[in-house]
């Protein structure tokens, strides 16, 4: 369900998406608001969960975790539970950041960050492939990231006439 946002919610999330550390006495001043008006929408924006978490992001390569790994799963058979119980199986492990459900000839793709590639055998021969339904996996290794940005384009806000002036 899309929430109703005006001008002033679309201000504040693409402010904070740059820098979720801005005291709300500058964002306000920013976006032509009070301090209270802006901390009261923050608070909103969180109770609905529009913005979902204030997180650092970490360069993982800084922390030694050097490999990017895309794994194409595909299972067995789509019995009751077998994609349930295969999401709750890859959400114990730390080195799957996302998990996505697709449509078309497989269906899962995992993105996997290890310290490197012996690291991913390892994980990919005593973890991933031991879960119960796995039929394949197909793992591409990512060589180079052009871009990484966790911010989303919010630019569709204000052309659907999401907001009230």
């Amino acid at each position: 369900m899309t929430i109703k946002l005006d001008k002033l919610d679309i201000g504040i999330l693409e402010c904070l998406q740059k820098d979720v550390t801005i005291p709300v006495t500058e964002l306000a001043e920013k976006l032509g608001s009070s301090k209270s008006v802006c901390w009261r929408r923050i608070q909103r924006l969180l109770d609905e969960g529009v913005i979902k978490d204030r997180v650092a992001i970490i360069d993982q390569k800084k922390i030694g975790l050097g490999v990017t790994v895309f794994a194409q799963v595909k299972m067995h058979h789509h019995v009751k539970d077998a994609l349930p119980d295969f999401v709750k199986a890859v959400q114990k492990f730390p080195q799957v950041i996302e998990c996505h459900t697709l449509m078309g000839s497989v269906d899962f793709l995992l993105k996997i960050i290890v310290k490197d590639i012996e690291d991913y055998e390892r994980f990919f021969w005593q973890d991933l492939s031991q879960i119960e339904g796995v039929q394949e996996i197909s793992s591409s290794t990512a060589l180079t990231r052009f871009v990484d940005t966790t911010s989303l384009p919010l630019d569709h806000l204000y052309l659907e006439g999401n907001q009230a002036d």
